[in-house]
């Protein structure tokens, strides 16, 4: 069957459907990593959006459903050049076109992903919609894509609830705003007990459950939308209890501490990104994931720890006086570059007081 990808500057691709059978409104961004679909298929933080992968064929080692990042399926959309159903792998359960058609989300193949990349590269992110019907109306689905803009991103990734991961060793509160399942695993394997909150959870709520350190996840959309999270951010910043932010956390403990954000042009998502390390002159390989970025500090409450090599981007901030560090890239990645993961030891030390603000 065929389908067509429209963006919003009137260009329409062409291809083969896959995956379930419906139409689909969405960002469309790229991801450059050669491994990883299924990873990068349930990370929350591709909410509302439309994943061109530039890796050239994809389902070719099928689905493992313990490599999942989360409870399902989040982009709206997958697009490929090639899709197989030819799945080579000891651990394979089921095919790529099963797990999108068991999670509802459409999926195209055959289009010149290169050409896409390129595009969104030059022009930047854009909307994008998916359909399988041969007569769409160009003009209706372009007008609708001109004002499409992802809203309530982290509302609808976040758990409804509470929940606790016993582990021996020290305390630690993870507010999900969107947080990936290697965030707790990441924790929970250097035996730490954790405790995952709702977005919205009240930091009164938080404090009063005396945390050894509290963990700030990754998660989609604008930043600035976090209005009541920031609010609760600026509490647990005024406590001594250790904080350690990923991605859109350390965006939105920024934003708490007086800082900007904004939307890059095409965003950072794959896993080869270099990284600086300022205070060590080393440079990580990194996997990210990220639409915004923080564009200008409060130089009162912090200062820049790392930066992007490639663009010279915020990468990293650690606060003064205060047992605080964020970092805008993914150290929990999985595949994917693991030379950040001494972070969450950096954390562990912090909570036992070895290491100072």
């Amino acid at each position: 069957m065929k389908a067509y990808l429209i963006l919003a500057d009137g260009s329409v691709y062409t291809g083969e459907a896959f995956g379930a059978e419906r139409d689909a409104m969405m960002e469309v961004v790229f991801n450059t990593s050669m491994t990883g679909y299924t990873e990068v298929l349930t990370d929350p933080s591709y909410y509302g959006q439309g994943v061109v992968m530039t890796y050239p064929i994809e389902g070719n080692y099928g689905v493992n459903y313990a490599d999942m990042e989360s409870r399902r399926v989040w982009v709206k959309c997958f697009i490929v050049r090639e899709y197989t159903a030819l799945a080579s792998n000891f651990r394979n359960e089921i095919t790529l076109d099963q797990l999108l058609k068991e999670y509802g989300i459409p999926g195209i193949s055959g289009v010149d992903a290169r050409a896409l990349t390129k595009k969104i590269r030059v022009n930047g992110t854009m909307g994008g919609y998916l359909t399988t019907n041969p007569n769409f109306n160009k003009d209706a689905i372009v007008a609708q894509l001109k004002d499409y803009k992802i809203t309530d991103a982290v509302k609808s990734v976040t758990c409804s609830s509470a929940r606790n991961y016993h582990g021996s060793g020290r305390r630690v509160a993870l507010l999900d705003v969107g947080a990936k399942d290697n965030i707790v695993e990441s924790l929970h394997k250097r035996g730490l007990d954790v405790t995952v909150y709702p977005a919205e959870t009240p930091a009164e709520e938080i404090i009063a459950s005396r945390p050894d350190g509290i963990m700030l996840s990754n998660g989609p959309g604008d930043p600035t939308e976090c209005v009541e999270v920031i609010n609760n951010l600026k509490k647990l910043y005024e406590t001594d209890i250790p904080i350690f932010g990923i991605c859109l956390g350390h965006q939105l403990m920024a934003l708490a501490t007086g800082a900007t954000t904004e939307k890059l042009k095409y965003g950072h998502r794959g896993a080869n990104h270099p990284v600086k390390d300022l205070a060590l002159g080393r440079v990580y390989i990194t996997s990210q994931n990220h639409g915004y970025v923080v564009s200008k500090i409060n130089p009162e409450a912090a200062e820049i720890s790392h930066v992007n090599v490639n663009d010279g981007t915020v990468e990293g901030l650690r606060y003064k006086n205060k047992n605080i560090f964020t970092v805008q890239f993914h150290p929990e990645a999985c595949p994917g570059p693991q030379d950040t993961e001494y972070l969450f030891d950096e954390f562990i030390d912090m909570m036992e007081g070895k290491r100072d603000a």
